[in-house]
C-alpha cells in the first residue's frame, strides 16, 4: 500500500543553501532505496525557514527501513545542527488503497 510521508522541519535563518544541499543529498540516497517512488521539498513563502518534505514510498515498511538506516541518521544529525526544533514525521497511507481493502469501491 502506497505511503506518503510528510517530514516537517524548522531551520535557523540564513542557512537555506546548506540545508537544501543536505536535503538533496538525502533524497539522492533515498532514490537508491527499495520502495522509493518520489519526493519533493516545500518551503513556506512567508516563513522560508519552515520546510516540509513529502516522500512517496511503495509501502510503509520500505519507508521505515530507510528512516532507521544508519546512513540516513548521519544526514539527520547534520541537519539537526541547523534546526530550531525536532523533526516532525507524519505517515499516511494512500486513501484509495485503504477503501479497496475495506471492501469499498
Amino acid at each position: 500500500m502506497i505511503a506518503k510521508i510528510i517530514i516537517k522541519r524548522r531551520f535557523v535563518e540564513g542557512k537555506t543553501k546548506q540545508v537544501l544541499a543536505l536535503l538533496n543529498e538525502i533524497r539522492s540516497r533515498a532514490m537508491q532505496q527499495k520502495g522509493y517512488i518520489s519526493g519533493e521539498t516545500l518551503m513556506r513563502p512567508d516563513y522560508p525557514q519552515n520546510m516540509a518534505v513529502i516522500a512517496t514510498w511503495q509501502n510503509l515498511e520500505d519507508w521505515l527501513s530507510w528512516k532507521e538506516n544508519p546512513e540516513r541518521h548521519k544526514f539527520e544529525e547534520m541537519l539537526a545542527i541547523y534546526q530550531t526544533r525536532p523533526t516532525e514525521y507524519e505517515e499516511y497511507l494512500l486513501g484509495s488503497a485503504m477503501k479497496s481493502e475495506a471492501g469499498e469501491a
